[in-house]
Order: structure tokens, then C-alpha cells, then sequence
């Protein structure tokens, strides 16, 4: 019987099947679109709690990369916002929020071999990561290791890439500070976050939003996360890594970071890499000014050619730069 006939027959019928198969539709589209939590094993025994929404057909994904003792939910206002037009990931890195705590391997690199096996476990193709503070050292490791040749873009927020040992002579006073401080975070480790965080965010936030960070943050073991931030700042020297970087690249600073002329300075070694200053915000600018924020990181992701056509831009660029 054919459908016309089926429907001229049984109208009502029809009717309630054609409304079954859009339901049926629409529950799909929803369940494409929702943000889900799972957990992954990137390494023997070691798994990462990992938020997945959006579309996994979307044009694009994302992959948001919090930072020092930060988890995925620094980035929820983004995620929220980015998975209506594109597929997004976000997870706590090991030793932080949820993940599998390690006593070892607290360090860009490993994190970075830690996101490579995510990609391949997830079926990610062509990301553009976007790493925040600490995520920054994490985005540098993982292109001194894997390269950039299976990404789409990269996105640097508010740091500059570590220069490892070379930091501790070129900045002695910076290091003295950074380790005073590191003692009493592990002393009073909830003291030490709670003025940390309101350092970083400048603007009110949604009611519960400020503690649940802290909250996360004191998941990772006090002495795990001194260490972890000794390997991130004095560790290797990743300056260089991307200096032949053969992707887009975005650099978005704080206008109150004290590391602004230092942020210039690191985007204008990376060919073609674009710098951006969100003004009236501190380090962590996408919750200081998220609607700037999102303009600027839209804007990139739109300008994101296909591979080809990059590669020839980065050519041009750099023989015009070698003349």
C-alpha cells in the first residue's frame, strides 16, 4: 500500500505517526544538543571526568582546558553558550576536580599526552583548544608533543608560555612570591583559594558559582597542586613551542593583566597569531566579561579557514616576514 493511500485510508493513524516521528526527531536533536558528564581513561587507571554538549556533528569542536586547580566547570557559562553551534569538551585534568588523582605525572607534558589519548578515545577530529593559565603551559606541551597538524586552531587565554628554569634567573623576586605563597596554600589550602579567586574574579557572579569553584579546587591534594604548579611555571622551557605553529592561533589578554606586555610580546613570535585585549577584566576574563569574551573567540572560530588555504597564508606570511 502506498503512503498516500495508507494516509487517504487512515487519516487518523497517519496523523499520530507522522507526530511520533517528530517526537521521535526532536527527542534525538535534544539528546545531540544536552551536556553530558562521563569518564574517560586516558592512561592505566587514570580517568578524566568530561563534559561533552553540543551537536557531535557540528562543523567545529571545542575543547576547553581549565586551569591550575580548576575543573570544567570554570567553563560552564561558555559551554553553554558555544554548544548551541558547535560540539564542545571540557574535563578536569588528573589531580583536579573529579579526575583520578595521581602522586606522578602532575605536569603539562603529561596532561598533554593525557589529552591526546581523549581525542582519539572521543573520536575528536581537528579541535581548536583553547587553553586558560595553566591550560596555556598544557596547550604549548601538547604541540612540542603531538604537533598541530590534527588541529583547527589554538586559543590562548591571559599566560604566557613558561620558559622553564630561565624564569627562576630572569625573575627572581616573581619566584620568591610564587613560593610564599605556595606555602600557604599548603598550610591553609580553603584560605589560599578564597583569596586567590577573588583575585581572578573581578565581577560578581551568579549566586554559588564563586563557591563551587572553591569547592572544586579543593579537590586536588594541597601538596599535588604546589607540585603541579612548580612543573607549570619552572618545568620546561615550551617558549618556543609555537613559534612554527602551522594553525590559527588567538591570544585573548586580560586588560588587567600584569602580564599584558609579556602576552604581546609571546603573540607577535607565533606567525599570524591574532592578540586580543579584553579591557576591565583580570585573569579570569571569561567570567569577568564573558559577553566580550565569547565576541572574540566567535569571531575567530568563524575566520578559521580550511587547511589548505591556512597553510598558504602562513607561507606568504613568513617569506614576507624572512624578506
Amino acid at each position: 500500500m502506498s503512503t498516500s493511500n495508507f494516509s487517504h485510508k487512515h487519516p487518523l493513524r497517519a496523523v499520530l505517526l507522522i507526530a511520533a516521528a517528530a517526537l521521535i526527531t526532536s527527542m534525538a536533536d535534544a539528546r545531540a544538543s544536552s551536556t553530558s558528564g562521563i569518564r574517560v581513561e586516558v592512561a592505566p587507571h587514570v580517568y578524566l571526568n568530561v563534559v561533552e554538549a553540543g551537536a557531535a556533528s557540528a562543523r567545529q569542536t571545542l575543547v576547553f582546558i581549565p586551569g591550575w586547580s580548576t575543573g570544567a566547570d570554570i567553563w560552564n557559562p561558555q559551554i553553554k553558550a558555544f554548544a548551541k553551534s558547535r560540539r564542545v569538551i571540557a574535563f578536569d585534568p588528573r589531580s583536579q576536580g573529579g579526575s583520578t588523582k595521581t602522586t606522578g605525572g602532575n605536569t603539562p607534558e603529561t596532561r598533554a599526552a593525557d589529552l591526546h589519548a581523549l581525542l582519539l578515545k572521543r573520536r575528536i577530529i581537528r579541535p581548536v583548544l583553547i587553553g586558560w593559565s595553566q591550560g596555556v603551559q598544557d596547550v604549548a606541551a601538547y604541540v612540542g608533543k603531538f604537533g598541530s597538524k590534527d588541529l583547527a586552531g589554538l586559543v590562548l587565554v591571559d599566560s604566557t608560555i613558561s620558559q622553564g628554569a630561565r624564569a627562576i634567573t630572569a625573575s627572581p623576586a616573581n619566584v620568591a612570591q610564587t613560593f610564599e605563597r605556595l606555602a600557604i596554600y599548603q598550610e591553609r589550602q580553603e584560605t589560599y583559594l578564597r583569596g586567590m579567586f577573588g583575585f581572578i574574579i573581578s565581577k560578581p557572579q551568579p549566586a554559588g558559582a564563586t563557591e563551587q569553584l572553591i569547592a572544586t579546587a579543593l579537590q586536588t591534594p594541597p601538596t599535588i597542586g604546589a607540585a603541579m604548579l612548580v612543573a607549570d611555571l619552572y618545568g620546561q622551557d615550551r617558549s618556543g613551542a609555537l613559534n612554527e605553529v602551522g594553525i590559527p592561533v588567538l591570544v585573548i589578554a586580560a586588560g588587567n593583566s600584569p602580564e599584558l606586555d609579556a602576552q604581546r610580546t609571546m603573540a607577535a613570535r607565533i606567525p599570524g597569531a591574532h592578540f586580543e585585549v579584553v579591557e576591565d577584566a583580570s585573569h579570569a576574563v571569561f567570567l569577568d566579561q564573558p559577553e566580550r569574551f565569547r565576541t572574540i573567540l566567535a569571531a575567530f572560530l568563524e575566520q578559521i579557514p580550511a587547511e589548505p588555504a591556512f597553510r598558504t597564508r602562513r607561507r606568504t606570511y613568513l617569506e614576507e616576514r624572512s624578506n
